[in-house]
């Protein structure tokens, strides 16, 4: 597993659990390369507040960053950057251990920001977090985009194969199944929140010079009474075993011969009589087109940017700075494929054979479940098995008429 995973799963669930349970997008993973740049400028306490927010030392955490960056992923753009109305004195030896890959300059205007946004997203967020004020000192931002087509394209089905018991069936007329191949779907056992189901599909991987690069988006539903932000905690330690098992395996999986028949609320276990050598076990999935956009406030304790703050601040000769901490997020999840984006900005002013009897699950994504989007890279490179996008599904989506069809030019 990826030595960052551990930070980033502890990042994550303090993230999501600030969020609620209100139908969201975020990325812990572009608030964190804040943190981890901004660590080298914090001293005595700050920097221990600051270690406890990325769940590691400060000089490992930047040390990650800049092999995140030096090393970028095929499928997840990243870019970050430091912008100053007035380049400090105070601030250069922290300003050296920057990654050589993080822009720096004056401070730009709403437009050029605006603009940055744009480019380092693919269009998908067209607005920076922040605005422009004229007492603004300095902003660190980040930037992380995804748009990926799916290995294996998802079939359509009609709503009501999400269960009777969904109430998201009248609220949608189609649905996404899984084609007969590609994906990867079971009934894992957690220890946090019980069984739950599970569905992983991989984006269509790219070439690189030491093998393949890929995204890996893994949804997880449990029983609908478990919180939020346990079920996404569960989905993190799923996606990260997931994006780095063997083909095919699927960590945690509880053999369907060991479960009950019939209806359950997040599946549906029936026996059919075919053709097989040796007991056999399918399982596939039905589940709803989502998006969302979120705009998240960063700035509560425990999150990590008061500790930044406060560290630069020091720098600068300011006692209590003032400052801002805000990330948009947007995702979209749809018949052909992913995509989603981040922006995260601190600002500081002044101040997802015979007849043999088999059994065949049929998952249930039909309430709230969680969702998080894997880097994997078969060379294990610094992105393979780090968790870019997490989401909590809470309003499906109907299927657009343009997926009906051949898949539309943006896929």
């Amino acid at each position: 597993m990826n030595p960052l995973h551990g930070s980033l799963a502890q990042y994550a669930e303090r993230l999501h659990r600030a969020a609620g349970d209100a139908h969201h997008v975020a990325s812990p993973l572009g608030a964190w390369l804040l943190l981890a740049l901004a660590g080298p400028a914090a001293t005595g306490d700050t920097r221990g507040r600051l270690e406890e927010a990325l769940g590691t030392d400060v000089d490992s955490a930047a040390a990650a960053a800049r092999a995140l960056l030096a090393a970028p992923h095929p499928l997840v753009a990243a870019a970050t950057a430091l912008w100053e109305r007035t380049p400090s004195a105070e601030l250069a030896g922290w300003r050296a251990t920057l990654p050589e890959q993080t822009q720096t300059g004056p401070l730009p205007d709403q437009a050029a920001l605006d603009a940055w946004a744009r480019k380092h997203t693919d269009g998908l967020i067209d607005r920076f977090p922040v605005t422009v004020a004229p007492d603004l000192l300095l902003i660190l931002a980040s930037a992380l985009a995804t748009r990926v087509s799916w290995a294996a394209p998802f079939e359509v089905a009609p709503t009501g194969q999400l269960g009777p018991d969904s109430a998201w069936a009248g609220r949608v007329k189609r649905v996404l199944r899984t084609p007969g191949h590609g994906h990867r779907c079971w009934i894992a056992t957690t220890a946090r929140v019980g069984d739950v189901a599970v569905h992983a599909a991989p984006a269509r991987p790219t070439a690189t010079a030491d093998g393949k690069a890929g995204l890996l988006v893994v949804s997880v539903a449990a029983a609908p009474e478990v919180p939020a932000a346990e079920v996404l905690a569960a989905a993190q330690e799923i996606a990260a075993d997931a994006a780095i098992a063997p083909d095919g395996t699927a960590p945690g999986r509880r053999s369907l011969y060991d479960l009950p028949l019939g209806d359950a609320p997040l599946w549906t276990l029936r026996e059919e009589t075919v053709h097989s050598f040796g007991r056999e076990e399918r399982v596939g999935a039905v589940l709803p087109c989502w998006s969302a956009e979120s705009r998240h406030n960063l700035t509560p304790a425990g999150l990590g940017f008061d500790a930044a703050a406060k560290a630069l601040g020091t720098l600068l000769g300011l006692a209590h700075p003032r400052f801002e901490a805000i990330q948009s997020a947007v995702a979209r999840y749809g018949r052909y494929g992913f995509e989603a984006a981040a922006v995260t900005a601190m600002v500081m002013p002044v101040g997802l054979p015979p007849e043999r009897i088999v059994r065949v699950a049929e998952l249930r994504f039909g309430h709230p479940y969680a969702v998080v989007a894997v880097a994997t890279d078969s060379a294990g490179g610094p992105w393979h098995g780090l968790p870019a996008y997490s989401a909590w599904v809470a309003q499906p989506q109907e299927l657009s008429d343009d997926e009906l069809a051949d898949p539309p030019q943006r896929w």
